[in-house]
């Protein structure tokens, strides 16, 4: 859960940066861009490159095609993400203080419940951790307090840092192209964020560990539709317009597809996965020329 909440922190900060700490031109709407973009990214382009890294290994090792993952865990994570990211884009369509203030305490409540089930279900992985990069030594016992609380203000404080430069760099990118700056933030923030921490995905694939690797993403899903949406729904007035409902309703769309052949098969096939690039294409094409 600590590496979870610690990998998560960028996606989730540059949102929260955005609409309570800048006040930069188009900030409120880099926020919100970025709050949508992550599940969208994940239900998609994500499982795009999770296809298509299973396909390449394929060719390279001879893996089998189709991923063999455990359809209960996946099953749940979808599940949760279409539950909690549908309340929220029905609160973001209704628009009303009332509800989002209402409903982001039950996504938090919903969360720790999902937590919950996670750490009830069998299986886990016992792996060493590296030696922290501040620690003066590489000897085997635990490093000092004072070294690990160093290693994580110094990364706190750099990842601020970098949400603070990244909102300002997405806003001169939209005024430079010509393009909203909620459409450059939902397209730019979570590729640059979310998308390469994905890549474990792909290395877990390659390595045999489907559930891993797919969980990976699926469980990325169900954070990403509580945390960062409840800075939305507390911070702003969450009043979501016609692009941004499209993309989350191609992300529910894509995850409900895979939730039912998950249902369906007991398991996914690649060429499931590799349809997310078809979906993540054509809102692109679609967020462009609806905004040019």
């Amino acid at each position: 859960m600590l590496a979870a909440v610690g990998t998560a922190m960028p996606e989730t900060l540059i949102p929260l940066v955005a609409i309570a700490f800048t006040r930069a031109a188009h900030s409120q709407d880099i926020g919100v861009g970025a709050i949508l973009g992550a599940p969208f990214m994940l239900a998609t382009l994500a499982m795009f490159v999770s296809g298509s890294a299973l396909v390449a290994f394929r060719l390279q090792k001879g893996r089998p095609l189709n991923p063999r993952v455990n359809s209960r865990i996946v099953s749940r994570d979808l599940v949760f993400f279409l539950g909690f990211y549908l309340a929220a884009i029905v609160a973001g369509i209704i628009h009303l203080k009332a509800v989002n203030l209402t409903l982001a305490p039950l996504l938090w409540i919903g969360y720790v419940y999902y937590v919950f089930l996670t750490f009830r279900a069998e299986g886990g992985l016992d792996e060493e951790t590296q030696a922290l990069y501040f620690h003066p030594s590489h000897l085997p016992e635990l490093p000092r307090l004072r070294w690990i609380a160093l290693q994580i203000a110094v990364s706190l404080a750099t990842i601020i840092l970098g949400a603070r430069l990244f909102v300002g760099a997405v806003a001169t990118v939209a005024d430079f192209i010509g393009l909203p700056a909620l459409v450059v933030s939902l397209l730019i923030t979570p590729v640059a964020t979310e998308l390469p921490e994905k890549i474990n995905s792909v290395l877990w694939l390659r390595a045999g560990k489907d559930t891993l690797a797919l969980g990976n993403i699926t469980g990325a899903m169900v954070f990403q539709s509580v945390f960062p949406v409840s800075v939305g729904l507390l911070l702003t007035d969450w009043r979501l317009d016609t692009v941004s409902v499209s993309s989350a309703a191609l992300a529910l769309g894509a995850a409900a597809l895979l939730l039912f052949w998950m249902r369906l098969r007991r398991t996914l096939a690649w060429w499931m996965l590799l349809l997310g690039g078809l979906w993540y294409s054509a809102f692109v094409i679609y967020a462009v020329a609806s905004s040019v």
